[in-house]
């Protein structure tokens, strides 16, 4: 496979190496999209010529940083797949109460998703206000809206990209993949919470 299976808590998980790879495997040729670290932060730029490859870009070695940006991948429609970052409205850390707010609206639906992938990856999952220098903000209520968010997807299915992705990341470590509601607690959310008690 070209890389080393990682096992955390008993669990088979996928880092990095294995995520791009299984990415790779399932977009690469179909979208033409390559999954890349090592940035200093996050980006997707579109391919400027019809035989490029768009690059999904996320920070330096950071599983949670891939598995983020291929939420947001996963939810991008056929136009913003082909603009830069998406197109998407963003203020950097530092956001006023209401920007704040409105950051939260749109991420509760992306980070719902990436808590899905993480479980189907293997790995941890934790919700990021990323808002360290802005005005404090009600985390539980975030957490909440994420929380809800995944039984929406629960009720609904996946979007497809999503699907196929999950499925593949689980087929990859060994494993089936069941969409359930019960095994995302709100209660596991949070930083105050143990890793060994967020790990499938």
């Amino acid at each position: 496979m070209g890389y080393t299976i990682v096992r955390f808590w008993g669990a088979v998980v996928l880092d990095c190496v294995a995520i791009q790879a299984v990415f790779e495997r399932q977009f690469g040729h179909s979208h033409r999209t390559r999954l890349i670290g090592g940035a200093p932060e996050p980006l997707y730029l579109p391919a400027e010529k019809p035989e490029a490859f768009h690059q999904l870009i996320y920070t330096l070695d950071y599983p949670a940083s891939a598995l983020h940006e291929i939420a947001h991948w996963c939810l991008a429609s056929e136009r913003q797949l082909q603009l830069k970052d998406w197109g998407h409205w963003y203020v950097p850390d530092g956001r006023s109460a209401v920007q704040q707010q409105r950051f939260q609206e749109v991420e509760a639906r992306v980070q719902a998703l990436e808590w899905i992938l993480s479980r189907a990856a293997g790995r941890p999952f934790r919700e990021s206000s990323d808002n360290l220098g802005g005005e404090a903000c009600e985390l539980q209520a975030f957490r909440r809206s994420i929380h809800q968010q995944v039984s929406q997807y629960c009720e609904r299915g996946l979007p497809p990209r999503a699907r196929q992705l999950t499925e593949a990341f689980a087929a990859e470590r060994g494993v089936p993949f069941v969409l359930c509601f019960d095994d995302y607690e709100l209660l596991t959310l949070g930083p105050e919470t143990p890793l060994e008690q967020v790990a499938p």
